[in-house]
């Protein structure tokens, strides 16, 4: 288990004073795929060197298993740090080293004979699909190829915790993908418990189980990756899930094509939002023979988190107003949550936004 209490990181400048971390407290368990998003500077990449104490914290502790780190002197530090391992955005592999020599070096300090080391770093290779590489040097090898080699390099130590500063950002979405099922199988076999950082909902969707989102420092929302999507507190959580889920880029295209809304005076344009069994039932048919309230489906997706179907759709409800009430009571009652949008156009530009919300265009 991690356990992160109350930490703040200060940084001092001739100038000024910068507080990066804001009295964050997360626990992450063993076998966790635990994400912290947000966007640059919110203070997510201090926070996760904090871990392994590259960067010591101002305030607050660090705990990993059964160690408060900030308690061990330098000599226990080094030991407890061969077992977080950690992967960077941009590889920090040695050039003038073949694949099995950076893999290799990792094990400088070990007690395993040559022989031993060597056959560990075959093994290695393998299990990150780079067994035919041994031979090769990073100037050779894409960069998804390049990544598998920091991750290698970094189960060397057969650490228990792997820390994952930006490993993606630098690859492109295929790619991106085979890594993250890459970390997935390791997570599984090794028992090894990940953390992600990253500045994209995206990477948290596909593999996270748990998730913080931070911002200015803080933490200003944090739980199961579920929880999170179907019911988020935060503003900038809303943002990131919009933007992850494809709604934000919907709403971006309606907005620029209004004949696609073709609303008359009555019509009602929603999202609805529905999660596990309600993906199953065919409420939007029901709503015709129920109430009269036709229905178009202007955007609709269903993502699957955790085997949980997670499903919206942007919409346009035709009827009465009073029908329309009562057709969206009627679909809150069946855990479907209904966000009425409007759209407007100020100085030029169009939105299509969640409806008496403040908006800036």
């Amino acid at each position: 288990m991690i356990e992160l209490k109350n930490l703040d990181v200060q940084f001092k400048t001739d100038h000024k004073e910068i507080h990066a971390v804001r009295d964050v407290t997360i626990q992450i368990d063993n076998g966790d795929i635990f994400g912290i998003v947000g966007y640059s500077g919110a203070g997510k990449s201090t926070l996760v060197r904090t871990i392994n104490l590259l960067q010591r914290p101002t305030n607050g502790s660090v705990r990993v298993g059964d160690k408060q780190l900030l308690d061990l002197n330098p000599k226990e530090l080094r030991q407890a740090r061969k077992k977080i391992g950690m992967i960077f955005q941009h590889f920090n592999l040695m050039n003038a080293r073949t694949v099995s020599g950076n893999v290799l070096y990792a094990l400088r300090s070990s007690k395993l004979s040559a022989e031993e080391k060597h056959k560990k770093v075959a093994e290695l290779l393998d299990l990150v699909g780079l067994a035919d590489k041994h031979d090769v040097y990073p100037s050779q090898l894409s960069g998804g190829q390049k990544q598998r080699v920091g991750i290698a390099r970094s189960l060397a130590n057969d650490p228990e915790v792997l820390l994952c500063d930006e490993a993606t950002s630098a690859l492109d979405p295929k790619t991106t993908l085979s890594i993250l099922e890459l970390l997935k199988n390791l997570n599984e076999k090794l028992n090894l418990t990940i953390v992600i950082i990253t500045h994209e909902m995206e990477v948290i969707k596909e593999i996270c189980n748990k998730v913080a989102v931070m911002e200015d420092g803080s933490v200003v929302e944090q739980g199961d990756v579920v929880s999170i999507f179907t019911e988020p507190q935060n503003a900038l959580t809303q943002e990131f899930i919009n933007t992850a889920t494809h709604i934000d880029q919907a709403l971006a295209k309606l907005a620029k094509h209004p004949t696609l809304l073709n609303l008359n005076r009555e019509d009602t344009i929603a999202r609805l939002s529905f999660v596990g069994e309600s993906t199953n039932e065919p409420l939007i048919s029901s709503l015709y023979s129920k109430f009269t309230v036709s229905t178009n489906i202007l955007y609709g997706n269903i993502e699957i988190l955790h085997d949980t179907p997670i499903g919206n759709l942007i919409v346009v409800l035709s009827g009465n107003p009073t029908q329309i009430k009562q057709a969206t009571q009627f679909l809150e009652s069946q855990q479907v949550h209904v966000q009425e949008l409007e759209h407007v156009q100020t100085n030029e530009k169009a939105k299509v936004v969640p409806l008496n919300r403040e908006y800036v265009v």
